[in-house]
């Protein structure tokens, strides 16, 4: 399955289709997102921190807890993950060891960056970059550690923002022309910036939509306009979980009641089975319903009833 994941997501890139995809960082989340067939799924690094640890993304999660969720997502969906993995957790030999892990766990892609150590968030102040040619040595890595050639290697720069757009576009060209499947150049101000960045990088091209960030939120028929094929919204659905979550919290507190609520509920009876309620129903029919064969324990303990084969 997950191979098929992974092929079917490379053989779009490769028809040329626009791939959207949502920003997914916990098993709710997911499973929302796989019911409504998008062509991807991106785990968003920001968010995991922010809902297993409660803390910003600025470095303070590492491989295993990331990879530990990469591995319940991917499992529990049947869309292609794509899954940020920040700087690759160190150096080379962390980046070929980040790389296996995030594969093995199911992932059909990974979004590596050349940040220096410990990383902040994008579309935040005081980003700094590691020097481009150790980047591309880390992209090399990255290649040269996947099992197979359908996962995706992510490459993003964050230069834009400190060091100026021509930086970060030549940095994005000495990313593609090292052999990474998707460039990313995160956090363009402009339009205009984004029209060139479509011009001068031969590479399927990854937009970042953050609302509230630095880049424009063009859609995306737009942005395939301006040469990108990739876009991210990795943030939409916390902000709107975190509202929703306070507007029901601070009802509560107020009123002491659920009752005149005015939050947007899902269904209770759909959210069982979206939880997968169903197959558990169904389990506990098949073996509540058997024939059973009683046995008596004769040291006096209660009957058994195990299922008649």
């Amino acid at each position: 399955m997950t191979d098929k994941k992974r092929r079917g997501l490379r053989q779009r890139l490769a028809a040329g289709e626009f791939i959207a995809a949502p920003g997914v960082f916990d098993l709710i989340s997911a499973r929302i997102a796989d019911r409504l067939e998008f062509p991807a799924l991106y785990m968003t690094g920001y968010g995991v921190v922010a809902s297993s640890l409660g803390l910003p993304d600025a470095g303070l999660a590492g491989y295993s807890e990331m990879v530990e969720r990469v591995g319940r997502i991917a499992s529990a969906t049947r869309t292609p993950l794509i899954a940020d993995a920040d700087t690759g957790y160190g150096g080379l030999l962390n980046v070929d060891h980040t790389v296996r892990g995030y594969e093995q766990a199911g992932a059909s892609g990974i979004q590596l960056e050349d940040q220096v150590s410990p990383k902040k968030c994008g579309h935040t102040p005081g980003r700094r970059v590691i020097p481009c040619g150790e980047m591309v040595s880390k992209i090399k890595v990255a290649l040269a550690a996947r099992e197979s050639e359908d996962f995706l290697i992510i490459a993003r720069t964050d230069a834009r923002t400190g060091y100026g757009l021509p930086d970060a576009i030549g940095r994005g060209q000495a990313f593609a022309d090292a052999g990474a499947d998707i460039v990313f150049v995160e956090a363009p101000e402009t339009v205009d910036e984004m029209v060139e960045i479509g011009r001068s990088i031969d590479k399927p091209l990854l937009a970042n939509i953050v609302v509230g960030g630095s880049t424009p939120l063009l859609s995306v028929n737009e942005l395939a306009d301006i040469g990108y094929q990739l876009a991210i919204f990795p943030g939409t659905a916390f902000l709107a979980m975190g509202a929703a979550v306070e507007s029901v919290y601070t009802h509560i507190r107020s009123t002491g009641s659920t009752a005149g609520l005015d939050t947007a509920l899902y269904d209770f009876q759909a959210f069982n089975c979206l939880m997968g309620f169903e197959k558990v129903w169904a389990f506990e029919e098949t073996w509540q319903t058997r024939d059973r064969k009683r046995i008596w324990i004769a040291d006096g303990k209660p009957d058994i009833d195990l299922p008649q084969h």
